[in-house]
């Protein structure tokens, strides 16, 4: 039984780059890759399809990185609070 061949992503946004480009047709492309022309356009539609979502989501993780950020480094001033309260503490206890 054949193997069934596996593209990256890379490589399917490259070919649909091409084909969108004009820079071959979509019946060359499919000839020098041995792939059918049914598999291309499914990559094409996918990619335009989900093109609009690519500018929303840069947006929406830097987002949660800040927040996530922001929580760790409140995390972080808390317990450098605590740590000097101690030390207070244990100074004035020492003299």
């Amino acid at each position: 039984m054949a193997k069934r061949r596996t593209f990256t992503p890379e490589f399917k946004a490259e070919l649909v780059f091409e084909v969108i480009s004009g820079a071959s047709s979509q019946a060359e492309v499919c000839r020098r890759h041995n792939l059918t022309e049914t598999q291309l356009s499914q990559w094409k539609r996918q990619m335009l399809e989900n093109a609009p979502s690519l500018f929303e989501s840069a947006d929406k993780q830097s987002s949660e990185v800040s927040e996530k950020r922001i929580a760790h480094l409140e995390q972080l001033v808390g317990r450098m609070a605590v740590a000097l309260d101690i030390q207070k503490k244990l100074l004035t206890w020492l003299d």
